[in-house]
């Protein structure tokens, strides 16, 4: 079995609560009522297979998402050995929920589910630029003082409002956002997968993806192959074929022509490396920065095993160059 690799979470390796985080994190959203039994066989397995890291949300699944990983846990008594990432604050049909109360409520159902008194990185869904960073902050530090969970972050937030909530942090002796989960795949999309999604992807990224890297912030990764984009199953002459909502989402995000030469590139190298065009999509997001943890939604021991040999795979920067731009 391919060796797995970690890094650190908080990247400070003295920090009183740092463990090993796999670089693949196993994804959950696709986790409902029905699939819970197979789920807690898929997680006995990728953990098998060295997965420390799951991902889940309050809102995936009306919360099945959560509770199938909170009785498999409780079930194998191996909280300890995993990191948890969740997230809060995602919007309704009827209004953003960026407020103090939404992200305490969600928190304390999540808790409830996961069966567990902590979560190790708990990051907010969406923004609200509406809602000043200090308010923000300030209740996420009440949940780190009282232990509910370890650190915190945003999902889909930009690096400015980073920045902005971190420099509030530092001003009022709190504690900062520590990571951020934004979209990022070689495949650039060409409009948001969802509302309000943060893409760090290309060259439009790539100075978000520098200033995370200067300040070794860990970034938890999603779509990396692009909602299934580097499957190959899609190509300019069948797009119209598609009637799933998740292959609608990535005809309309990644089926343009700049990411279609970069899938024929991908396809090529994977060729000469005797992979999948899959597996060196994972590969480039793992070889970007060492900081980065990519989210896997992996179905089958099998689809965790194919992405766990990316994790090994090493890309040298006039491959990552080419892929990107031919160049």
């Amino acid at each position: 079995m391919t060796q797995m690799l970690y890094g650190r979470f908080p990247t400070q390796p003295d920090h009183p609560f740092a463990k090993p985080v796999s670089r693949l994190v196993q994804g959950s959203a696709f986790i409902t009522a029905v699939a819970a039994a197979e789920a807690k066989a898929l997680f006995d397995a990728v953990f098998e297979m060295g997965c420390t890291a799951f991902d889940t949300a309050h809102s995936y699944s009306g919360g099945y998402s959560e509770r199938a990983l909170g009785e498999w846990m409780a079930v194998r008594g191996n909280r300890e050995q995993l990191f948890i990432l969740s997230k809060c604050g995602h919007p309704s049909q009827d209004r953003n929920r960026v407020t103090p109360y939404d992200i305490t409520a969600d928190l304390h159902d999540s808790l409830a589910r996961l069966k567990t008194d902590y979560i190790d990185l708990y990051l907010l869904h969406r923004d609200d630029t509406a809602v000043p960073v200090q308010v923000i902050v300030d209740t996420f530090n009440e949940h780190l003082q009282s232990g509910k969970i370890r650190a915190y972050g945003g999902s889909n937030w930009t690096a400015v409002r980073v920045q902005e909530a971190n420099a509030y942090a530092a001003a009022n002796g709190l504690v900062g956002l520590t990571a951020v989960s934004p979209q990022f795949s070689l495949a650039v999309p060409a409009v948001p997968p969802w509302p309000g999604c943060i893409s760090v992807s290309g060259a439009p990224g790539q100075a978000e993806r520098d200033w995370y890297a200067s300040q070794n912030m860990p970034l938890f990764t999603w779509s990396s192959v692009a909602a299934g984009f580097f499957s190959g199953r899609f190509t300019p002459d069948n797009l119209d074929s598609f009637d799933y909502w998740l292959d609608k989402v990535c005809v309309d995000s990644y089926c343009t022509p700049d990411n279609f030469a970069r899938l024929e590139r991908t396809q090529q190298l994977a060729a000469e490396r005797g992979l999948t065009s899959m597996q060196i999509a994972v590969a480039y997001v793992l070889n970007n920065s060492p900081h980065i943890f990519a989210i896997i939604g992996s179905r089958t021991p099998e689809e965790f095993a194919m992405n766990l040999t990316a994790v090994t795979c090493t890309l040298t920067p006039d491959e990552i160059r080419w892929l990107e731009n031919g160049n």
